[in-house]
This record gives structure tokens, C-alpha cells and sequence, in this order.
């Protein structure tokens, strides 16, 4: 099964209605550092978690380089929903200069 992808670049920076921003990462990643307005689910949570989806919404699925989003993707295209990986996960997206915030007050977000 191919996973469709897009590029960083191509993922707007204010997401329109019925899109979704899923990030897949473990707890200490996102607290360290996540794009403004992501919706987290750990990848470990994910099957547990499916009723916190917005039903009607298409997902940009992110990681720290993309073999997590790739796989949940994949997962989720399969049980009908309408997801796409973002190639480079936060990695690329830190690089690119992308907004990125931490949950710890006044500590400098980053990507781990």
C-alpha cells in the first residue's frame, strides 16, 4: 500500500477547516517541542485513542522524521480516514524555521 506524503512546505501554515495537524510522537518529544495547534496522540496510544479523531477531518500525521507518521498513515487510511504523512517529520519542520513551542514554561522549544 503507498502512503501518500507531502512536504513540509506543502502543509500551510494555518490549517484550514476540517484539517488536522496528528502528531504521533511519545510525550517527552511533544513536551520538548510541537508545532502550535498539533493534536497529539502517541503512535503507542493511537488504537485506544481512534474516538478523539475529529470524524470529518483530514490528518497531516507527523513525527520526528516520518517512519511513525508513515506507519500511522497508513493505519488510518486503512480504517477510513483520509490522512497524509509529512515527509521529514519535525525534524525537517524545525529546520525549515516552522513555529514550534514547548510545554515547559520559558524552556527554548526544540525537536528530540
Amino acid at each position: 500500500m503507498t502512503v501518500p506524503t507531502v512536504e513540509v512546505t506543502d502543509v500551510p501554515a494555518e490549517l484550514p477547516a476540517g484539517k488536522v495537524l496528528l502528531d504521533v510522537r511519545e510525550a517527552d518529544e511533544w513536551t520538548a517541542g510541537h508545532a502550535p495547534g498539533a493534536l497529539h496522540i502517541p503512535m503507542s496510544e493511537l488504537a485506544g485513542r481512534l474516538d478523539e479523531l475529529p470524524g470529518d477531518s483530514e490528518f497531516y500525521v507527523v513525527c520526528r522524521a516520518g517512519g511513525r507518521s508513515a506507519r500511522v498513515t497508513q493505519y488510518l487510511n486503512a480504517n477510513g480516514w483520509d490522512a497524509t504523512n509529512v515527509d521529514g517529520g519535525m525534524q525537517v519542520w524545525a529546520a525549515q524555521g516552522r513555529p514550534l513551542v514547548a510545554e515547559v514554561d520559558g524552556a527554548d522549544p526544540e525537536v528530540i
